[in-house]
């Protein structure tokens, strides 16, 4: 696995025209995942608008790490675990139902702990920090950015349809679809390079 300084390049040569053509790709496909999800066939059926739901959270959390850091033989497998941290947030859901039945899952009254937008911030410092103390290898430098995309990804795609809920702000009104993931991958591009001292050109 990559350094951090060479995840870093990758991310300042992904702001080109296809990193572009990427992040305008999965806005067109959350637009259109979304719009099948709405099917009476999905609505009806519990089990297959949940198993729908959390498999579109999975590919658009592939999708963004793959967007920000290209796709190479090497990185197949962090592009899959940033699919899968970005759908593992739905667990909160068994938590506070205190049940494994979808029925009660999916019927909670209120927003769930992991879907806090706040909670992304205090959980990636906490991360680095953390990997910090211990000194991991840095070959997994990448882990705080890849939680912070990829926990992200799941928070806008659901903050399209609810709106996000930021601590002690309440919840806004519903994102607009149009260009939400381009603006948060390039915001993640920016903060890093700016991190690493790397000039954007």
């Amino acid at each position: 696995m990559a350094s951090e300084t060479e995840k870093t390049h990758a991310l300042l040569q992904s702001s080109s025209t296809e990193s572009l053509i990427s992040s305008l790709g999965l806005e067109i496909f959350c637009l259109v995942a979304d719009r099948l999800l709405q099917f009476s066939t999905v609505q009806q059926n519990d089990w297959l608008r949940a198993l729908s739901d959390n498999a579109v959270h999975f590919v658009i959390g592939m999708w963004s790490w793959a967007t920000v850091t290209g796709v190479k033989k090497t990185n197949v497998g962090e592009i899959i675990l940033a699919g899968f941290l970005a759908s593992v947030i739905d667990i909160d859901h068994f938590f506070l139902a205190g049940s494994l039945s979808l029925k009660a899952a999916l019927t909670l009254p209120r927003r769930l702990f992991l879907h806090r937008s706040a909670l992304i911030p205090i959980v990636v410092l906490t991360l680095k920090f953390t990997m910090y103390l211990i000194k991991l290898k840095d070959s997994w430098c990448f882990l705080p950015w890849m939680l912070f995309i990829s926990w992200t990804s799941h928070h806008i795609r659901d903050g399209v349809r609810h709106g996000l809920w930021i601590c002690p702000f309440g919840k806004p009104s519903p994102l607009p679809h149009i260009c939400s993931f381009v603006m948060y991958l390039t915001g993640t591009r920016q903060i890093m390079s700016s991190k690493n001292g790397i000039h954007i050109v």
